[in-house]
């Protein structure tokens, strides 16, 4: 394989990329260590509220997770009264995990929680300086997409 050259700022881009997602996603499980539910449970959780009606299948297609492994988080859910299953009106075999009003009310706690951690890291960062940290991630986001 041919070895590629990439200017610095895109080695630096990278990696401060990889920190940060690294120290998102640890605070983001010391967040939901005060709620109770799991870091996969809430992953779950919003997959559900984002792609609604889609199958336990289909779920564990995007968490890229084996069904009995999704099939036993929505349990855990049901249990807690966060999902309700829902069967399809067309093929009774088919169900489809549904967000219950206790799920949404967990996912807002939730993303309040996360929001407050970041405007205390961002408390000093001007509103400009925001704004253009926003269009940076945004461009980065657009163009990774539309590799898909």
């Amino acid at each position: 394989m041919k070895e590629a050259r990439y200017d610095d700022n895109i080695i630096e881009i990278e990696r401060e990329i990889r920190y940060l997602c690294t120290k998102i996603k640890q605070k983001g499980r010391e967040i939901l260590a005060d709620f109770s539910i799991t870091p996969p449970q809430f992953e779950a959780l919003q997959y559900l509220n984002n792609c609604q009606g889609i199958t336990i299948g289909e779920l564990s297609n995007k968490m890229f997770l084996a069904c009995s492994t999704v099939t036993d988080l929505v349990d855990r859910m049901e249990k807690n009264d966060l999902v309700k299953r829902v069967r399809d009106e067309k093929d009774k075999r088919v169900v489809r995990p549904q967000v219950s009003e206790k799920g949404y009310q967990l996912i807002e706690e939730v993303l309040h929680a996360r929001r407050n951690y970041l405007a205390d890291v961002m408390k000093d960062v001007s509103e400009k300086d925001r704004k253009f940290i926003l269009d940076g991630i945004t461009m980065i986001y657009e163009k990774s997409v539309e590799d898909i």
